[in-house]
């Protein structure tokens, strides 16, 4: 029986490594300010999550109208756990600024 080669298991981890090398070059080749950068782009990135888990919220109450008691508190339901996610992202994004000026602050 022939063997395969190890190279086909990194075939499908390839797209995350593409995706992920944008960060590191940031930070790498920016320091402390790539790192502030990125902590913008991720707090961006939560504000758009929030904004369309209420838009899809306001969309089906507009569209189809109040629905029962628990068809409305479970879509109240995904709205909430959306916007808590989008709140984490908020706040880490908001510690990687605070690194950043702190790191700024020190190394200067």
């Amino acid at each position: 029986m022939r063997r395969q080669s190890e190279t086909l298991l990194l075939v499908p981890l390839l797209p995350i490594f593409l995706l992920g090398m944008f960060p590191m070059f940031l930070i790498a080749l920016l320091g402390f300010f790539g790192l502030a950068i990125f902590g913008v782009l991720v707090v961006c990135v939560g504000l758009a999550s929030s904004n369309e888990a209420h838009d899809n919220f306001n969309h089906d109450v507009i569209v189809h109208g109040y629905a029962r008691g628990s068809e409305r508190k479970a879509r109240a339901s995904s709205m909430h756990a959306a916007t808590r996610l989008a709140m984490r992202l908020d706040a880490v994004g908001a510690g990687m600024i605070v690194i950043a000026i702190v790191g700024l602050l020190y190394s200067s």
